[in-house]
């Protein structure tokens, strides 16, 4: 089937202009927020939150929940979650009993109880390390202390790891209210499998594939990784081969990141067998061809989609947003992350948990929520936030609204970002004229490279600051 975006065939033919990809694979942030993480200050504790979020005001303004679950029976090599790997099933119960605490607080304190959950994520670690018994009972828990919907509009979404499900626990996962699953495949291929530390057959994510459609979820998702030790554009070719054949719904494909300084498990993958950032480039314009040319839609950033898919739609829509699970249907502005090292994002304020569990279950211990460390967004950090979700979202930017809604002359106050455009439009990557900033689909792949022109923090850090970011390709 054709692809129905217009400029695919254009981001097809910068994929494979090699000249053009080495001067834009540069190190860069992935824009799950603006500020981002990197910018996130020690000091800033629950009190600050708190005072920072309402100010005693209330409303009944739909709400976004995460809850991070980060235990995992077994390590991958190449994660760089915040997880705890252990196979002791007794660790599940005093975090059950701190998350409890933490959403006391949070119902006591912020009094979101009336709000409706529109958009409910687990994820992890393997949230699906938990048992029947403990499932269903964070999720009453959830129901007791935050306003959890049926509608069928909703999206309720939780990660699994293929080989922790079976068949009872995808009907049990269904009863409880998800409807749409996330699976974390990474690669079929055996030998890059055993590289990762992470085995599952293709017969067993097959049969499992085929239940969840039987059960009748809103969506499907995979979760992949390119660049991963022993892959290389034949492995690949392969696990495209399957991936298209299972049609899931939804296709994230990650640029795996080899930091072992950060991330320990990562040690264990012998650097000699991973891909060149050639080789990676040629395989990021694999996944791009083959993909749109089986129908999926480029979203932006690492995501493919059915046309018809509600993130296809949203797009289209201009209703497309981007937050720290990716790109996703706006359908609430707040979010509220539950559990060690999960972030809050509210209209100015992002607060991240503790990411330590002992410092996490400390805090609650003494009757304070978790916050360890966020930022109060300035009203520059809301401008240039708005800038970039609608560079990353609409791959475009209307000028002559921004300025309208943030009362700003936008070539004045830009000028310096203009500027840094300036290569890129010669380029063809975009097309900048007094009303608009236009990516054409040469420019698709190009995204983060794009934004980073608005970011000053990337700007400072270019200036000599010392922030580590992954390539941008």
């Amino acid at each position: 089937m054709a692809n129905p975006v217009p400029g695919t065939d254009e981001m097809a033919s910068a994929l494979h202009d090699c000249a053009l990809l080495r001067k834009y694979d540069v190190s860069g942030p992935r824009y799950t927020s603006y500020p981002t993480a990197a910018q996130f200050a020690g000091g800033f504790d629950g009190s600050a939150f708190l005072n920072a979020v309402y100010g005693g005001v209330e409303t009944i303004a739909p709400l976004s929940l995460y809850i991070h679950l980060p235990f995992c029976e077994n390590i991958c090599y190449y994660c760089a979650c915040n997880k705890v790997v252990t196979r002791d099933r007794a660790v599940v119960r005093q975090y059950l009993d701190h998350l409890h605490k933490e959403m006391a607080l949070l119902h006591l304190q912020l009094k979101m109880h009336h709000r409706p959950v529109t958009q409910l994520h687990w994820g992890g670690g393997t949230p699906t390390f938990l048992d029947a018994a403990e499932m269903t009972e964070l999720m009453h828990m959830t129901a007791q202390h935050f306003s959890l919907t049926r509608d069928s509009n909703r999206d309720y979404a939780i990660e699994i790891d293929p080989r922790t499900v079976d068949r009872v626990k995808i009907d049990l996962l269904r009863g409880l209210g998800f409807n749409r699953i996330s699976l974390g495949i990474q690669d079929f291929d055996a030998d890059v499998q055993h590289a990762i530390n992470r085995i599952q057959s293709v017969d067993m994510v097959r049969d499992l594939v085929e239940y969840i459609r039987a059960r009748s979820f809103h969506s499907l998702n995979f979760d992949l990784i390119y660049g991963l030790p022993k892959q290389d554009e034949h492995t690949l070719a392969k696990t495209l081969d399957v991936v298209i054949a299972l049609s899931p719904d939804r296709i994230s494909y990650y640029n795996y990141a080899h930091l072992p300084e950060r991330f320990l498990s990562q040690r264990a993958i012998d650097r000699l067998t991973l891909p060149t950032a050639e080789q990676k480039i040629r395989m990021l314009a694999l996944i791009t061809d083959r993909l749109t040319a089986a129908g999926y839609v480029y979203i932006g950033m690492d995501h493919f989609v059915k046309p018809d898919d509600s993130l296809a739609l949203a797009q289209r829509d201009g209703r497309l947003a981007r937050n720290f699970q990716g790109y996703t249907i706006a359908k609430a502005q707040d979010l509220v992350g539950l559990g060690v090292s999960s972030i809050s994002s509210f209209d100015r304020v992002y607060a991240q948990n503790a990411t330590d569990l002992e410092a996490y279950y400390a805090a609650l211990d003494d009757n304070h929520l978790p916050v360890a460390k966020g930022v109060v967004l300035t009203e520059e950090d809301v401008l240039r936030r708005a800038i970039i979700q609608e560079i990353l979202c609409q791959r475009s930017l209307d000028i002559v609204a921004l300025q309208h809604k943030y009362a700003i002359d936008f070539h004045s106050h830009f000028a310096a970002s203009l500027a840094a455009l300036r290569d890129m439009e010669a380029d063809g990557l975009l097309q900048v004229t007094p009303e608009a900033i236009t990516v054409t689909g040469k420019g698709y792949p190009f995204l983060r490279n794009i934004c980073m022109a608005f970011d000053e923090y990337v700007q400072a850090h270019l200036q000599g600051q010392k922030i580590r970011y992954s390539k941008t390709l």
